[in-house]
């Protein structure tokens, strides 16, 4: 039960401090953080939880990085469910938080809580669905390969959360960047509308590319002899 207990707090981490850099900082003119400051919130997050509660679950936070570390083989089928039920859990509680602090803004709170999706008029779904797929192999490949026993490294979290941030950089400008069905779900569901519609490419997409980056690592191929 630890484990799950871990996992809750450090998608809430990582959700919360991500999401709430756009909420109550964001893009608007009192605060215009914007994307590269947004980047470092979501990879800073993910450094806090390495670091934090690693050491008792891995801090996967993102189911995607669970379905990939199973087919990789590093965990049982057993404790898949769990993990996915604590991540959403975690991000479900983060986005709740931010609903209860922008309760108490004064003239109230139109902003949303940090949801993703892309804009038709700029970007078609075939290339959300891709930049997400792509992106998503990527992060899970880099978790999968500095956390390899072959290539232990006390610097993991910091590479975890450094290449989450490039990610941002690169990926914000069309869907807001998820990568993690956990990050995603917990602000669609606060948010409604257009976010409930397009959530389930934040879903299907990380997933595929954690997958795909699991059944890779499977293989070996990006471990030393």
């Amino acid at each position: 039960m630890k484990i799950y207990v871990a996992e809750v707090l450090g998608t809430f981490l990582l959700v919360f401090l991500g999401t709430a850099s756009v909420v109550t900082g964001g893009f608007g003119a009192a605060l215009p953080l914007g994307q590269e400051a947004i980047g470092l919130a979501f990879g800073i997050g993910v450094i806090c939880a390495a670091y934090a509660i690693g050491p008792i679950s891995g801090a996967h936070l993102n189911p995607a990085v669970t379905i990939g570390v199973f087919l990789a083989g590093r965990m049982p089928a057993s404790q898949v469910v769990g993990y996915f039920v604590a991540q959403i859990i975690g991000g479900i509680l983060a986005s709740f938080a931010l609903l209860i602090i922008v309760s108490g803004k004064t003239g109230g709170h139109t902003g949303g809580f940090g949801a993703n999706g892309w804009d038709p008029a700029v970007w078609g779904m075939s290339s959300a669905f891709l930049i997400e797929l792509i992106a998503t192999f990527v992060f899970v490949t880099v978790i999968l390969g500095v956390t390899a026993q072959k290539h232990a490294t006390a610097f993991a979290g910091l590479v975890i959360g450094l290449t989450l941030a490039a990610i941002h950089f690169a990926v914000i400008p069309v869907t807001g960047t998820s990568v993690n069905p956990a990050r995603s779900i917990g602000p669609a569901l606060f948010s409604g509308g257009a976010a409930i519609g397009q959530l389930w490419l934040f879903i299907v997409a990380p997933l595929i590319g954690g997958a795909i980056a699991g059944v890779v690592a499977k293989t070996g191929i990006f471990e030393k002899d």
